[in-house]
């Protein structure tokens, strides 16, 4: 099989960088000049990481780094359980770019779902998606506000999934979860009204309330979220019109709010008249989570199901749940402005795959790529440095109190990977010096392993140790 079974030395200088460069780029030119030399061919295993660390004296990250470039250029390829190699077809010049590289960075920015590989539930997919051909000239026509009656029980089914009864006539089918958040905040509060939220919440409803003037209130939290002390007093002093949650695997911190505490927030809530809207973006992820709001106080709560983190981003449709007909009107007159409607023809998709079944498996797909994600992530990643939940695809990181947030982002972006500081997140001052960490979207298992091997050694480094081997 391997001519060089993990027994590869570059030739490298024993001091310095080869030609000026850093050690990290040395390392994958001599892999080039090995292919181009012949002295490693299409299926010759390299060493382990740390195993060429150690032979060559050089730290971890800088070796890493040097197999990333090589797996950029297409020198190089990983596959779980054979480890690194030389693919068919490698370019025999280190300046010869791969057909296929992905280029920047590694991306654990966006909060996105990992990308399916089972070729033949995207087959499925492709499927539901060609069946609509046969009904295209209906779907390119305006569509009844709120979606169809096939399209409001496809909502109504895919909600009973979360344990949720949802009445056919007070749900609306959208086009994303944002225009839902947008006219639900035109319905219960007007310019210069407090909405309260988590003191770190998801970015789109500050946004939101930015844009329609409203006073957005941070609330302190715990580890499971929203505590009520916090929210008992501001409901008393500062009079919220409603209480804007995450509830459950919460962006960013992953917190999921346990259905006794729901309960105690929803009747402080009644007490108060303050609107709960439930943005439950995650909620249908875990197998077995807490009751949703809307099934513990459905007289108060305005209930948003998107689809985009249970069956993909880019599936803009949300089912939105309004507590009472009187209510219907004023949001349904917001989304009509705003949006028009949602589209026929993704509706019709979102519709296809709940009654066919191609959504539960595409979920399914989700929930256990992400324990895989997950799995990789305690393997990996230092005992206690990082919270997450049941099938969540993110991880919450509070930093070693050495670490500032900026200075962790900018360390990562230094070699090639993308998180997020808790900047994005805060409603309240100063942010906690943590990051967000995305395991889905377009990263394979492979390169999700490289990232968390980096941002591992990373966080066992002090901050000028880390800054002087990138």
């Amino acid at each position: 099989m391997s001519r060089a079974p993990n027994g590869w030395m570059p030739a490298l200088p024993k001091s310095g960088p080869k030609n000026g460069k850093p050690h990290y780029l040395a390392i994958a030119d001599a892999i080039a000049e090995d292919i181009r030399a012949g002295r490693l061919a299409a299926g010759d295993r390299l060493p382990p990481q740390r195993a060429l660390a150690e032979r060559l004296s050089l730290n971890f990250t800088t070796v890493a780094r040097g197999y990333n470039e090589a797996q950029r250029r297409g020198l190089i390829a990983s596959r779980v359980g054979f480890g690194t190699f030389v693919p068919e077809g490698a370019p025999a010049a280190a300046g010869t770019p791969p057909r296929a590289a992905r280029k920047g960075l590694v991306d654990m920015t966006m909060n996105l779902p990992p990308e399916l590989e089972d070729q033949a539930l995207l087959a499925r997919m492709r499927q539901g998606l060609a069946d609509l051909g046969e009904d295209l000239p209906a779907l390119l026509r305006y569509q009844e506000f709120g979606g169809s009656e096939e399209d409001r029980q496809a909502g109504v089914e895919w909600l009973a999934r979360r344990g949720l009864t949802a009445p056919r006539e007070r749900l609306l089918v959208t086009p994303g979860s944002h225009s839902a958040l947008l006219a639900v905040l035109d319905t219960v509060a007007k310019a210069g009204d407090v909405v309260l939220a988590e003191a770190l919440t998801y970015p789109g409803i500050r946004a939101l309330a930015a844009q329609r003037g409203l006073h957005l209130l941070g609330m302190p939290m715990d580890e499971f979220g929203l505590t009520l002390e916090g929210f008992e007093e501001a409901c008393r002093t500062r009079r919220p019109k409603a209480l804007y949650l995450n509830p459950t695997l919460q962006n960013p911190t992953t917190a999921t709010i346990p259905v006794e505490r729901r309960r105690a927030i929803a009747e402080i809530a009644r007490r108060h008249d303050v609107a709960i809207i439930e943005d439950d973006a995650y909620g249908l992820l875990p197998e077995s989570g807490p009751d949703a709001f809307a099934s513990l106080a459905p007289e108060m709560t305005f209930h948003i199901c998107g689809l985009a983190k249970s069956l993909g981003a880019g599936l803009r449709i949300a089912y939105l749940v309004v507590p009472d007909a009187r209510r219907i009107w004023p949001v349904t007159a917001s989304l009509r402005a705003a949006t028009v409607m949602a589209s026929p023809l993704t509706a019709a998709l979102a519709t296809r795959w709940i009654g066919d079944g191609t959504g539960d498996a595409v979920l399914a797909a989700i929930r256990e790529e992400s324990r895989v994600r997950r799995r990789l992530a305690a393997e990996i990643l230092p005992l206690g440095s990082f919270r997450t939940g049941p099938e969540a695809f993110h991880l919450w990181m509070e930093l070693p109190s050495d670490w500032s947030r900026s200075g962790f982002v900018t360390t990562m972006r230094s070699s090639g990977i993308g998180v997020v500081a808790s900047d994005a997140f805060a409603i309240t001052n100063p942010p906690p010096e943590a990051v967000r960490v995305c395991l889905g979207g377009l990263l394979n298992r492979d390169e999700t392993r490289f990232a968390l091997e980096q941002i591992a050694h990373a966080l066992e480094q002090s901050p000028a140790m880390a800054a002087a081997l990138i």
